[in-house]
């Protein structure tokens, strides 16, 4: 296959006096599938928006190419890329509207002239046990139904209606722009390959260009395995900070595959004190969950948290993963839960005295899946450190040293005095983890700990949770991450919930 020929874009993006991003060169293969890494907030979608001519001018002020926004958009390129593409929002809410149902906006404009709409939602929710797609069209995306899951299909399925529509008009010379956003971020790994095989097996039908923004760094093992033929079509990049600039830099498969070679679960030690052990029957929202050794939840066994030892657990999306983590640190109550934390039992009557006193942020702690809900966005990074359970004061220095556990050191100072609004959703990720991590309880609960990290800060943490390990920390994991996750935790911490 020849090189591809690049579509670069020199592109600057401000609001009000705050550059949001400056990128001189950001670069698409044409008529190639470019798979895009890089920490959350650092610009991923604020760029491809700029590309595909979705800025709000009354919210940015952005050149690309040395155009205005409004001139730029007006170009015959981007004029049949917007005619002949698609753009996946990573929020799908984004994209729908309130006000028409899934089965009109599934149906709207050049998508009505689609003929393979039955095709693609029997693909999309294939093997599901929830109800047929067909029950969703006279339904409004209205907040509460249909679910995250359901509404990221329904928009997936637009954008596979017109790459049909385009593959149909056979003409591979037109300019052409598939944007996928995060396209599985509500999905488990199941539906992420079936979403990702859909659109492979139409680029083998015929080329077009197309980006799949990604945190899920196994999406490369998933290609390789699964899609060998297309190891030239498919090209992996990561937009990263060097020296406080913005970079589009290539990102080598073997960094990631290689690293994955030699990592092994350490040895479970027989020794370790239990910590904490919940028994495996859960009812809570009138549902029945079970804990369990096996997906199927065919041999329930109590979920049990020793000294020293990472435990995985898993689930789809969904299930109720994050809802028995809160109901371990007591801020949800069930109808069904029995917990023997150190020598108490604990359950749906335990009084909320007992968890201030003896278990948030002295026994147990957790640290939650999205930074924004954990953090204030108004207090500055030193004082995010300042109301934590600890014996006495944090000092500049020891939360200096702190951050350097995931940060770099002249970063670390650099963001020291900085509001937590103000940074990226990375190092949000990574304060997130640290704040809760300098507690030392003997139990962290950590709720999809990699969640817009970067490849290099993604090792950093497994790193340091590796260093809590050896001082006797237990720790229980929920993520979708499985690969990375499965390379750190032995079969025998691994459970799973099932409802």
């Amino acid at each position: 296959m020849n090189s591809p020929r690049e579509l670069s874009f020199s592109i600057r993006i401000r609001a009000g006096n705050r550059t949001l991003v400056d990128i001189p060169d950001y670069s698409l293969p044409e008529r190639r599938l470019m798979i895009l890494f890089g920490e959350s907030g650092i610009g991923k979608s604020l760029i491809n928006r700029a590309v595909y001519g979705l800025l709000d001018g009354d919210e940015f002020q952005a050149t690309i190419n040395g155009q205005d926004a409004a001139s730029y958009t007006s170009t015959p390129w981007v004029r049949s890329v917007q005619e002949n593409g698609f753009f996946v929002f990573q929020e799908p809410s984004t994209h729908l509207y309130p006000l028409l149902t899934l089965g009109e906006q599934l149906r709207e404009g050049s998508l009505k002239d689609s003929v393979s709409e039955d095709a693609i939602l029997g693909e999309l929710w294939s093997g599901t046990p929830t109800a047929r797609p067909s029950s969703l069209l006279g339904v409004y995306p209205k907040p509460y139904r249909p679910s995250g899951g359901e509404k990221q299909r329904m928009l997936l399925a637009m954008a596979f209606k017109k790459i049909d529509l385009f593959l149909a008009r056979g003409e591979a010379e037109l300019p052409s722009l598939f944007l996928f956003d995060e396209p599985t971020g509500s999905l488990d790994n199941r539906f992420r390959d079936i979403v990702l095989s859909m659109l492979f097996d139409r680029y083998r039908r015929m080329a077009f260009t197309g980006v799949v923004v990604s945190h899920d760094y196994s999406l490369i093992s998933m290609i390789r395995k699964e899609h060998k033929d297309l190891a030239e079509a498919v090209v992996f990049r990561e937009l990263a900070l060097e020296k406080s600039a913005l970079v589009l830099r290539k990102f080598e498969p073997e960094t990631y595959l290689g690293w994955l070679s030699v990592q092994h679960p350490p040895p479970r030690s027989p020794g370790g004190r239990q910590i904490a052990r919940i028994e495996s029957d859960v009812g809570v929202f009138h549902r029945t969950l079970t804990i369990a050794r096996d997906r199927e939840g065919s041999v329930p066994a109590p979920l049990v948290l020793n000294q020293g030892a990472m435990t995985y657990l898993k689930a789809p999306s969904g299930t109720g993963k994050t809802t028995l983590a809160k109901m371990m640190i007591g801020l949800l109550r069930g109808e069904r839960f029995s917990m023997t934390l150190g020598g108490d039992t604990v359950g749906v009557g335990t009084r909320e005295e007992f968890w201030r006193k003896r278990v948030w942020g002295k026994s147990m702690t957790m640290v939650f899946q999205h930074a924004d809900e954990a953090l204030n966005p108004r207090s500055t990074v030193f004082d995010t450190f300042k109301g934590l359970p600890t014996e006495s004061m944090p000092t500049r220095d020891w939360v200096r040293r702190t951050l350097h556990e995931l940060f770099e050191p002249d970063m670390a100072d650099e963001i020291l005095e900085r509001e937590v609004s103000n940074l990226s959703g990375g190092q949000k990720q990574r304060l997130n983890l640290l704040r809760g991590l300098s507690l030392e309880t003997g139990l962290i609960i950590l709720d999809e700990p990699l969640n817009g990290l970067d490849f290099e800060s993604s090792i950093r943490v497994l790193d340091l949770l590796r260093e809590r390990q050896q001082r006797g920390n237990s720790i229980l994991v929920i993520s979708h991450n499985e690969e990375i996750f499965d390379s750190q935790v032995g079969d025998e911490g691994i459970y799973y919930l099932v409802q």
